[in-house]
């Protein structure tokens, strides 16, 4: 348990750190690719017409303000455990004259009741979690029978050429862009580092399997990117 709360803690600086720079990293880190990615998860999550969404660890809001856009009669709630991140969030909200409700929660004991969303959601923060299982089992504590999560995450590198050039990009280059422009060394050596520990896709889907969920997943770009989406039996 001393060991996932460290985890945590370290995780919660770190991106406290990174938040004002943090979406204009994600646009260069990913050349822009990201914002289709996330357009491909939010059909998935959205193609049962929830009414309730969850997005946890939203981090600046990004997923849930796309939701929000594609969905306006749903209720979108974002959790996240760095109220930085979340400020920046409500910033952006303001900007787009989008209505979402953003408030500090912990992944892994989610401040809501048993089977109170349609529909929960991770964008890029799952690998962040300290226990995996424990995530999962809180994402389907909160959803209704019948209801969907949905995780978009970067899976570590296939092995072939192209996962050969990633895995060079991932650990040499984008720590050196990710600390000229945040001027956090730390933070962009840690995310190869959390790719690169994070499950495959196939070990992934087992996992949420295992929870309970009926689960399927679609590599994107190469598989640089992966949709895990899980039914609630």
């Amino acid at each position: 348990m001393g060991d996932r709360q460290d985890k945590g803690r370290d995780v919660q600086a770190m991106f406290a750190s990174i938040a004002p720079r943090y979406d204009l990293l994600n646009r260069v880190l990913s050349l822009g690719v990201d914002r289709s990615w996330r357009r491909a998860a939010a059909a998935e999550a959205l193609a049962l017409g929830p009414k309730r969404i969850l997005d946890v660890a939203t981090g600046t809001a990004d997923f849930a303000l796309e939701l929000k856009a594609r969905a306006p009669q749903a209720e979108v709630v974002g959790s996240d455990f760095v109220p930085q991140m979340l400020e920046i969030g409500r910033e952006k909200a303001r900007a787009r004259y989008l209505e979402i409700t953003l408030e500090e929660g912990d992944a892994l004991n989610l401040p809501y009741p048993d089977a109170s969303f349609d529909t929960v959601t991770c964008s890029f923060g799952f690998r962040n979690f300290a226990d995996y299982a424990r995530g999962l089992a809180e994402f389907h504590r909160v959803l209704r029978p019948g209801g969907r999560a949905v995780i978009l995450e970067f899976p570590p590198p296939a092995r072939g050429l192209f996962g050969s050039v990633f895995r060079f990009y991932f650990q040499q280059v984008l720590p050196r862009i990710g600390a000229l422009i945040s001027g956090n060394a730390g933070a962009y050596t840690y995310l190869p580092e959390s790719v690169l520990a994070f499950p495959d896709p196939e070990r992934l889907a087992g996992l949420m399997r295992a929870t309970g969920f009926r689960s399927r997943y679609q590599r994107l770009t190469f598989g640089i990117a992966a949709i895990h989406v899980g039914d609630k039996l």
